[in-house]
């Protein structure tokens, strides 16, 4: 288990993302892409792109030139399928939320082409689902997608038996920001009324993901599906003034955190019996006995 620290508390909520978290879009989302990188000079957005001073590393400034010049991505970063659409959105705009609008917009529009294509993106995330469910722990969906994409493929998957496995769904057109802002989680923390907290656990891909969920105040878990070494990973996640953010934890299969979280629960429990036992008075222990 690749996890950088345990977090701090156990759960008694757990948020996840939905693209390359629990589901593989992929094909869907970089089709999309391709079809709306072309536009950005219609768009007004070419000359927003961010400058090499601006951006977070050097790899960074590296995509934002190859897409000023060409108007797609590399196609290495093609061929990979290792970083989303709201990470490529992140690199290419970071703070100009008007500009990161109208392009989530515009790939909305695009992808409407290609929302059948989905599938769960582990062979065992329906049944590591329903282990999770067991625990009697509200779960939610978290994602930038619009909400009738998402509902269209959450029905696609098992005929529909995904539905009844989450207790609250946040999309990117239900509150004012989108991932890296923290509106989505605590939106679905308001629904579920409870509040921020450690006890919350937000599971994510991306770097927005981990941004969203220690700006929500909540446990971020980087779900490192990818399989990014740990120096790719200090990278991207340096600690640093300008960078502060850096996940609670990382798992590299959903299986891995669902083991985490039971044996966290699990271990809860059997500290609450203990401090039970030691609290009960000796008249209470024989009246037991």
């Amino acid at each position: 288990m690749s996890i950088l620290q345990l977090p701090q508390a156990v759960p008694t909520a757990i948020l996840m993302d939905w693209h390359a978290t629990l589901v593989d879009t992929h094909d869907a989302m970089y089709h999309a892409i391709d079809d709306v990188l072309p536009r950005l000079e219609a768009l007004g957005l070419r000359d927003r792109l961010l400058t090499t001073e601006q951006s977070k590393t050097l790899e960074d400034a590296r995509l934002v030139k190859y897409v000023r010049d060409h108007h797609r991505l590399h196609p290495k970063i093609t061929a990979q399928r290792k970083i989303s659409r709201t990470d490529i959105f992140e690199v290419l705009f970071g703070s100009d939320q008007d500009a990161k609008a109208r392009i989530h917009a515009a790939f909305d529009d695009c992808y409407k082409k290609y929302v059948d294509d989905v599938h769960a993106l582990e062979p065992d995330t329906t049944s590591q689902l329903r282990r999770l469910r067991e625990l009697g722990i509200p779960m939610g969906i978290i994602s930038n997608r619009k909400r009738d994409y998402l509902e269209h493929e959450l029905s696609r998957l098992e005929d529909g038996a995904w539905i009844e496995l989450f207790d609250v769904i946040v999309c990117g057109d239900d509150v004012a920001h989108r991932k890296p802002a923290p509106d989505m989680l605590l939106e679905a923390l308001r629904r579920l009324g409870q509040q921020p907290g450690p006890t919350c656990w937000y599971l994510g891909d991306s770097t927005t993901d981990v941004i969203a969920g220690k700006d929500a105040g909540v446990t971020a878990v980087f779900y490192n599906g990818a399989q990014w070494p740990q120096s790719w990973l200090d990278k991207i996640f340096p600690g640093s003034p300008r960078h502060p953010h850096r996940p609670d934890a990382v798992v590299t299969r959903f299986g891995e955190l669902v083991r985490l979280v039971r044996d966290m629960v699990a271990n809860g429990k059997r500290v609450q019996r203990a401090t039970e036992a030691a609290f009960t008075p000796p008249e209470g222990r024989l009246r037991e006995n």
